[in-house]
């Protein structure tokens, strides 16, 4: 009769272990998600803003139709991407257009005096500014999931879950590199 209250008891332990990992593992997974849908609403606003930017640009720069193109279809990119890894991917390329409009930008006084281009590219700025502080959130958030499905005992109830490690929202290979370039200081 003890035996049995004892493996009873035992038993009955494993199972709200397994469920409390199991529901953190979910709220992990779930924060991570949440912490993407944030970025997505920046984005969707960034998106937005894009073709008012492009709009304003167009005048000055006929001749650079090559960089208002490249910005044209990254954007188009970032809203056909569907899992998280593809808009990872389409933003990097997006943020890497719009550097090279930027620089492109640089060689229009008249333009940069502009106010309406002045407002869209601090709505712009804000916008970047913004959208930093989520990527933070969601990197932090898939750090955190990560290491909930990597650590032990909770491994073994994720690999059981089928739960894999997911990539971090970072620069990519091409902003990777020219943030490694010493920045050019003009006077």
């Amino acid at each position: 009769m003890i035996a049995g209250l004892i493996i009873g008891g035992i038993i009955l332990i494993l199972i709200l272990w397994f469920v409390s990992i199991n529901n953190r593992l979910v709220s992990l997974k779930n924060n991570r998600e949440s912490a993407f849908a944030d970025i997505d609403v920046q984005l969707k606003q960034r998106y937005d803003l894009i073709p008012q930017l492009l709009g304003a640009v167009k005048g000055y720069m006929n001749h650079e139709s090559d960089v208002l193109i490249r910005v044209t279809e990254a954007r188009s990119r970032c809203l056909k991407a569907g899992t998280i890894s593809e808009k990872i991917a389409a933003e990097n390329n997006l943020g890497a257009a719009l550097n090279g409009l930027n620089i492109q930008i640089e060689a229009y006084p008249d333009l940069k005096a502009n106010t309406n281009f002045m407002n869209l590219q601090n709505e712009i700025g804000d916008i970047e500014n913004k959208l930093a502080a989520v990527r933070r959130y969601f990197n932090s958030s898939t750090k955190e999931y990560n290491n909930g499905i990597e650590q032990f005992p909770s491994n073994i109830i994720a690999n059981m879950k089928g739960y894999k490690t997911e990539p971090m929202f970072d620069l990519g290979v091409e902003q990777r590199q020219t943030l490694d370039k010493a920045p050019e200081v003009k006077f």
